[in-house]
């Protein structure tokens, strides 16, 4: 950050210890934070806005209408906003300034894009193709089938994946206990199929690739360490980049696929959000549009009326 006095980086220190100590949110979501305020910070300083303490709706609007000239994102522009709002919030509720300055500060509306997603053809084909190279790719490939199979059965994310122990899943009951956003712990329930690939990887994939200090990790990187979620993304990537025209999505796209097969097999909005470990209905609700898309495209290719 650059020059923008001890008020603002004093502030913002403070801030920064109230999203990690008191809200508990992940390193990415607070950097991120941090740096949409950071940007606020330079801006109010050349505007004389020495303090957060005097920052007001106009200083805010001129912030953001400074970003839009330079071209920024929609999307990026109202993750913004969100930043502002909530840090003159916290401004106000701990004392540190007289009124909320962003309290009218409305969010440019983000451009709803529908996430991309596997349908079930392209998901069973991802999985043929692990199987019939499992011989060649031995205990790599019993993890990348487990690890595959996980993703599309829970919808967990890429970190709540590679956080897992072997003792977060109950085999009887075929249920995994992760820990999601803000520490909150939920389980999720698999499959026949994700649990078989998972008994194998534990049976004859993992004591291959295990060490010493490889500790409960549920999946191993390729030296016996807990794997990586860069290397779960490349896994991912390259296994569906191996089915033709499938579209290229990452774990974070095996989520949208999770949910959206749900959705069409008749899973009702709030198991889904349950699932999902969303917060919020409305995060779970972009999901419900996918599922009418692919219904009005089938509909329009084999209806008589369409």
């Amino acid at each position: 950050m650059g020059d923008v006095g001890e008020s603002w980086a004093r502030v913002l220190a403070d801030y920064e210890r109230h999203l990690r100590d008191e809200r508990d949110l992940s390193e990415h979501t607070v950097r991120a934070y941090l740096t949409d305020l950071a940007s606020l910070a330079e801006h109010a300083s050349l505007l004389h806005v020495d303090d957060p303490a005097a920052l007001t709706i106009r200083t805010l609007r001129s912030w953001l209408a400074n970003l839009q000239t330079r071209g920024r994102a929609r999307t990026t522009m109202a993750r913004r906003s969100t930043a502002a709002r909530r840090f003159t919030a916290w401004l106000e509720r701990t004392g540190r300034a007289d009124a909320d300055a962003g309290a009218l500060l409305a969010a440019p509306k983000a451009h709803r894009t529908l996430p991309p997603a596997l349908n079930q053809t392209d998901m069973r084909a991802v999985v043929d193709a692990i199987v019939e190279s499992i011989d060649d790719d031995g205990p790599v490939g019993l993890r990348d089938l487990a690890i595959i199979e996980l993703l599309w059965a829970t919808g967990v994310r890429v970190g709540e994946l590679v956080g897992a122990d072997v003792d977060d899943l109950d085999a009887h009951r075929r249920v995994m206990r992760v820990l999601g956003k803000g520490s909150k712990e939920r389980m999720v329930p698999y499959g026949v199929p994700a649990a078989e690939a998972v008994a194998r990887w534990l049976d004859r994939g993992r004591p291959a690739l295990a060490v010493a200090d490889s500790g409960p990790a549920l999946f191993l990187g390729a030296r016996g360490g807990r794997i990586d979620a860069r290397v779960v993304r490349r896994i991912v990537h390259e296994r569906i980049a191996a089915v033709p025209d499938a579209p290229d999505v990452g774990p974070h796209g095996l989520r949208h696929t999770a949910a959206t097969h749900l959705l069409e097999g008749g899973a009702d909005l709030r198991s889904v959000q349950e699932l999902l470990g969303h917060a919020s209905l409305g995060t779970t609700q972009i999901y419900t549009h996918v599922s009418a898309d692919r219904l009005r495209a089938a509909f329009a290719q084999a209806h008589p009326r369409a």
